[in-house]
């Protein structure tokens, strides 16, 4: 049985994804949008979410399953939608490009009135 850790979003958060267009493919989530909410075993997520209604913990759409491998790291990401389980992957910021001093690009560019001579 696969064990999925509980990410549950914020209320604020959540009243965007409540009215933010339906998209497929992978979501694209925010750690700081979420809090953890421990841990739920099931076979499939769809069994996870059955048992946390039964406890009368329900997932909300924008609520995220995280399953956990054999050694109990994170492995895959699965977000409730109004439609059921879709993919996501939590948000990194992409690295700031570095700054070539022998690039052409980078040399100062002469000014209009410098280039009217």
């Amino acid at each position: 049985m696969a064990r999925y850790r509980i990410h549950r979003l914020k209320d604020t958060p959540r009243e965007a994804f409540r009215w933010a267009a339906h998209t497929g493919g992978t979501a694209i989530i925010k750690p700081k949008d979420y809090d953890s909410s421990g841990e739920v075993e099931g076979v499939t997520p769809y069994a996870a979410w059955k048992v946390l209604t039964s406890e009368g913990q329900p997932l909300r759409p924008g609520d995220v399953l995280e399953s956990l491998n054999v050694e109990g790291e994170p492995a895959d990401l699965r977000i409730a939608k109004y439609i059921g389980f879709e993919p996501a992957q939590w948000w990194s910021p992409e690295p700031k490009p570095s700054f070539d001093a022998s690039s052409p690009l980078s040399a100062p560019m002469a000014s209009n009135q410098d280039a009217q001579g």
